[in-house]
């Protein structure tokens, strides 16, 4: 019998492309593997792949189970990244639908919502000062892909006092 690693395991819902994912995706992040993929037969689908992976370490499981559910905004996956690069490299990998860029979060190219965050973003979103958060808003709202640099000027009102020095100097 196997023990238990995590609880709660995300299971994705393919058309035909369960399989196709997650190497997309163990191929992206590191510590991250296929586990197994059984083919079930003769389904009300069809034929229908059962993947269970590995990304960063956590499990997941996906099914290529026919078109009968759609993704949606509803629901994503959070990526926490420590430095702009870590953004960088998850945005130029995972986003293939720019009209759906927006405040950090992306599609790829089976539809599936991701939102590639800086590791620090839920500290600046959990402050309780009303100026810090309203900054910060007013910055992200503007982004597609998140501005690690520009978020914390914000964050810290740097933003304002470049704006200012640049009036002053003109």
């Amino acid at each position: 019998m196997t023990t238990i690693k995590q609880k709660i395991v995300p299971h994705i819902w393919y058309d035909k492309e369960a399989k196709e994912a997650a190497e997309l995706y163990t191929s992206i992040f590191p510590d991250s593997r296929i586990r197994n993929v059984t083919t079930l037969h003769d389904t009300p689908s069809g034929d229908c792949d059962i993947v269970s992976f590995e990304l960063l370490g956590q499990e997941f499981m996906a099914i290529s189970a026919g078109p009968l559910f759609k993704f949606n905004e509803s629901i994503s996956f959070i990526v926490k990244c420590d430095t702009q690069e870590e953004i960088d490299y998850y945005w130029e990998k995972l986003s293939a639908v720019p009209e759906a860029e927006q405040c950090g979060w992306l599609k790829d190219m089976y539809g599936l919502s991701w939102q590639i965050v800086p590791a620090g973003m839920d500290e600046m979103m959990a402050d309780k000062d009303p100026k810090r958060l309203a900054r910060v808003t007013e910055a992200f709202l503007k982004m597609k892909k998140f501005d690690i640099e520009k978020l914390k000027w914000a964050y810290e009102g740097k933003q304002e006092s470049a704006a200012k020095e640049r009036q002053r100097k003109t």
